[in-house]
């Protein structure tokens, strides 16, 4: 017993640190000045790729229709000619003609649809800056102007953009926000910090030229993770890899639990197969769990209960401060569920050290070799 409330007490200053290393980090990257080019971007090329129709499309849609751009084209690609986003999509092109273009029908070329149908669309593209971006997303009309005016000074080779929802209406959403925000936000933080710069992206936003898309390798189409996966390999190219302090809105509306589970499971299986045993270093993240764990086992003795509101404080702290930081105040209405929010997480962490499926708008894939995925 001894020995275990000893790994228990280990585990939980590893996360004290850890709480520390994001209040250091989240502070450091959001003061630091924000590079941007005097130049402004044009000739540029936004692809969507559609999957169904997520709540709030319209509004998210016609947001990339009125950006601060000379010249910008938006690319839509639907796999499912019937899919349900298709007449919302054809109000949008008759509504912007020439701003919009959609394609339909787009016959799967690999496993990943997601990025089958990007490819179709970098191939349509006139243009050689790319922005591939996520369909639930609502963007400001700097958009344009924030992701690809860093690039062009030729010193950074990909930009992308993290996501939270900043003043959800539902639980559902809220507790997915709050795992954006407070936990993967600074943990990329460090992660950027460890490796030396950005060694992976995030799908919601990815913003780089033609030529550095195929110097790492174009798009892979049977792979989970593809996103991550393309920074990834940018990064090895020789490229530098950076995240953007635009932190995007996006939130999931009524999204239920069980919802929220499946993907965020998806989202950890695909980091086991991607980083490997790194993975399993995650353990160190949950330091309210395990002192909650402690001050139960130990019917509440003094020590346990110590070590507890020092844990929790630390906990909220470093909550705030992302909170603070990242501009989500409303968020804070929702911060009671922050206990529940992180034994959530140890459980899909835990779930994710397992298995090797997921499921994915309604499929089921399995995952092998260093995330490679078939169809079940």
């Amino acid at each position: 017993m001894w020995v275990v409330q000893g790994i228990v007490l280990f585990l939980i200053l590893s996360a004290q640190a850890f709480y520390l290393a994001c209040i250091w980090q989240t502070l450091r990257f959001f003061r630091q000045p924000q590079p941007r080019s005097a130049m402004m971007p044009s000739d540029v090329s936004i692809l969507v790729p559609i999957c169904g129709l997520d709540e709030g499309a319209w509004e998210n849609w016609t947001s990339l229709c009125h950006q601060q751009c000379d010249r910008y084209e938006i690319l839509f690609g639907v796999v499912d000619p019937c899919d349900p986003a298709v007449p919302i999509l054809q109000k949008l092109h008759s509504t912007y003609p020439d701003r919009v273009r959609l394609f339909t029908g787009l016959t799967p070329r690999g496993v990943n649809h997601k990025d089958s149908t990007l490819s179709y669309l970098v191939e349509a593209a006139q243009y050689d800056w790319l922005i591939l971006a996520d369909s639930d997303i609502r963007v400001e009309p700097d958009y344009i102007q924030t992701v690809i005016s860093p690039l062009l000074n030729g010193d950074i080779g990909m930009i992308t953009c993290a996501f939270i929802a900043r003043n959800p209406d539902y639980w559902g959403s809220a507790i997915a926000s709050l795992g954006r925000c407070c936990d993967f936000i600074p943990s990329a933080l460090i992660a950027r910090a460890m490796d030396g710069g950005l060694r992976f992206a995030i799908g919601m936003t990815m913003a780089l030229h033609r030529v550095t898309l195929e110097a790492a390798g174009g798009l892979h189409l049977n792979r989970i993770g593809s996103d991550y996966n393309l920074g990834k390999r940018v990064a090895a190219a020789g490229y530098q890899v950076e995240l953007s302090r635009l932190i995007m809105e996006s939130d999931t509306g009524r999204e239920s639990l069980s919802q929220v589970y499946q993907r965020e499971l998806r989202w950890s299986r695909t980091i086991r197969f991607n980083r490997g045993a790194i993975y399993y270093t995650m353990v160190f993240c949950y330091g309210l769990f395990f002192a909650l764990s402690l001050l139960l086992v130990n019917k509440f003795n003094s020590l346990s209960a110590i070590v507890f509101v020092l844990t929790i404080s630390m906990r909220y702290v470093q909550a705030g401060i992302a909170i603070w930081y990242m501009s989500a105040f409303r968020l804070v209405k929702w911060l009671w569920l922050l206990p529940f929010r992180d034994i959530l997480s140890f459980w899909i962490w835990l779930m994710g050290c397992f298995g090797n499926q997921v499921f994915w708008r309604g499929r089921r894939l399995r995952i092998k070799g260093d995330g490679l995925i078939r169809e079940v």
